[in-house]
């Protein structure tokens, strides 16, 4: 199966997580044709100063891969950089936000995997 780009659905959120901003979200797959163990595949547009506001998950693993930009990222030990090439892992029970601090779009891949 090949999704071409001009099939995929996308979005805006407001206030995305209680987060600052807009953050543009790209469905890479709809739910119809994500696997079975898997609940979100997207590509996530974050402009200057905007952001996901904390959140946990639960009985799933979520992953940022970061494709350009920079910012930060909040997890239970702390603030930390993340900027191009970098994954963020947010596993069962754990909660995360991420912000754009910088002059640049921040876009990454989010991936959420059932455990």
């Amino acid at each position: 199966m090949i999704v071409k780009k001009n099939e995929m659905k996308g979005k805006v959120n407001v206030a995305m997580r209680e987060g600052k901003g807009e953050v543009e979200q790209l469905f890479i797959l709809d739910e119809s044709n994500m696997a079975k163990h898997s609940r979100l595949l997207s590509l996530m547009t974050l402009k200057p100063g905007c952001s996901i506001g904390e959140h946990t998950h639960y009985n799933e693993t979520e992953y940022y891969y970061i494709l350009s930009g920079s910012g930060f990222v909040v997890e239970k030990d702390g603030i930390k950089r993340v900027e191009k090439g970098d994954l963020v892992i947010t596993g069962d029970q754990e909660s995360h936000s991420i912000e754009n601090d910088g002059p640049d779009e921040l876009v990454f891949v989010a991936l959420i995997i059932l455990d």
